[in-house]
C-alpha cells in the first residue's frame, strides 16, 4: 500500500479531493473530503496531490553540529500523538529526539503474533520525524509498538545502552489534556521511552512496618486531597529556586502516593495548581509509568479547575 493516513490524494476520474483517513487493505481505502463524509474508492483510482506537502527527506547524513560536553543532553527519547491538522480523527505518532545524540531507530509493529517493519530512521539531535499514523476510532486495534533505537554521537561522550521499548498504546495515555510537544509547535500527548518503568513494591513497604523499633520507619496514612503548593510545603519557599521548589513537590508526591499504596486507599487527589504547567506535567509523567496505577484524570474542575489530578489505585 503505497498510501498512508493523512496523505491528500485526488480522485482520477472525478473532481473531488481529501484525505486517507482509513486503509482497508492493499486495494481499498477511505478519503474523507471538506463535508466530513468518508468514501471508499480503490488505491488505483486516486492520486497523490503533489506540491500539498514537502515530502522530500533530508540526507541521512546530514552534518550535526558538535554541542559542548558540558551542555550535551542524553536523556530526552519521547513518542509523541498528535490530531491531524485536517482530520481531527487521524492520531500521528512522533519519534521526538530531544537528546544531544544521534539515534539509528526502527519501528517494528506487533497485532495477534504478526510483525511489521514500518519505518527506519536515522533522526538528528534536537529533531522528530512522523513515524505511524493511526485512525483514532481504531485506538482498540492499534498494535503493539516496538522500538529499537541506538544512541550515536561522535564526541567524547559515553552513549546510552540501547533501548529495546514495547509501547500498547491506551486511552489513559490520553486522558490527561494535550500539552505542547517539545520540537514540535504541537498540541498532543507524550510517552517517554527511554526512561525504566517505575515500579513500586508494596511487600516491601510494607516490610517497613515489621522493623526492629530502632529501625521502624512509621508511613503515616495520607489524606485524600494532598495539596503540593510550595507554600504549603516549605515556609522558605521564597528563598529556593525554581528547581528546588520541583523537587521538594515531587518528592512529597512519592511520599504521599506510596503512603496510599501502603494503606491501600482506592484513590488520591494531588493539587498541584495551573500554573505553566511543569509540575502537572511531571506528575502525570510518572504516574504513566507506575504499575500501581490504575488510571488518572483530572480531578473535579468545578472545584479544582485543571489545577488537581485524581489518581486511582490498583
Amino acid at each position: 500500500m503505497k498510501y498512508k493516513l493523512g496523505d491528500f490524494v485526488r480522485f482520477v476520474d472525478e473532481k473531488m479531493e481529501g484525505f486517507v483517513t482509513r486503509i482497508v487493505d492493499e486495494q481499498m481505502i477511505g478519503v474523507t473530503g471538506d463535508d466530513d463524509f468518508e468514501i471508499p474508492v480503490l488505491a488505483s483510482k486516486v492520486t497523490f496531490v503533489h506540491g500539498y506537502e514537502n515530502n522530500g527527506k533530508k540526507s541521512l547524513a546530514a552534518e550535526v553540529m558538535q554541542t559542548p560536553v558540558a551542555e550535551f543532553i542524553t536523556k530526552g527519547v519521547y513518542l509523541g500523538l498528535v490530531n491531524d491538522a485536517k482530520v481531527n480523527s487521524v492520531m500521528h505518532f512522533y519519534l521526538i529526539n530531544d537528546t544531544s545524540f544521534q539515534l539509528l531507530a526502527g519501528l517494528t509493529t506487533e497485532s495477534q503474533d504478526k510483525y511489521k517493519g514500518e519505518q527506519a530512521e536515522i533522526i538528528a539531535p534536537k529533531k522528530a520525524v512522523k513515524i505511524y499514523s493511526g485512525q483514532l476510532a481504531d485506538l482498540q486495534l492499534w498494535p503493539k509498538f516496538i522500538f529499537n533505537i541506538v544512541f550515536f554521537t561522535n564526541q567524547n561522550i559515553k552513549p546510552e545502552a540501547p533501548l529495546a521499548v514495547t509501547e500498547k498504546i491506551k486511552a489513559k495515555d490520553m486522558a490527561s489534556a494535550k500539552k505542547k510537544l517539545p520540537l514540535l509547535d504541537l498540541q498532543g500527548w507524550l510517552i517517554q521511552l527511554d526512561e525504566p518503568e517505575l515500579v513500586i513494591d508494596a511487600q516491601k513497604l510494607k516490610e517497613s512496618f515489621h522493623k526492629p523499633a530502632g529501625e521502624k520507619q512509621e508511613i503515616t496514612k495520607p489524606a485524600g486531597e494532598v495539596d503540593l503548593h510550595i507554600e504549603k510545603l516549605r515556609d522558605d519557599h521564597q528563598l529556593l529556586h525554581s528547581s528546588e521548589i520541583l523537587n521538594i513537590q515531587l518528592s512529597y508526591f512519592n511520599k504521599a502516593l506510596d503512603a496510599a499504596i501502603v494503606h491501600q486507599l482506592p484513590d488520591i487527589t494531588f493539587i498541584h495548581g495551573s500554573g505553566n504547567g511543569t509540575l502537572r506535567q511531571e506528575l502525570h509523567r510518572l504516574l504513566s509509568k507506575n504499575n500501581r496505577i490504575q488510571t488518572f484524570m483530572d480531578a473535579r474542575k468545578e472545584k479544582f479547575g485543571y489545577g488537581a489530578t485524581k489518581v486511582i489505585l490498583k
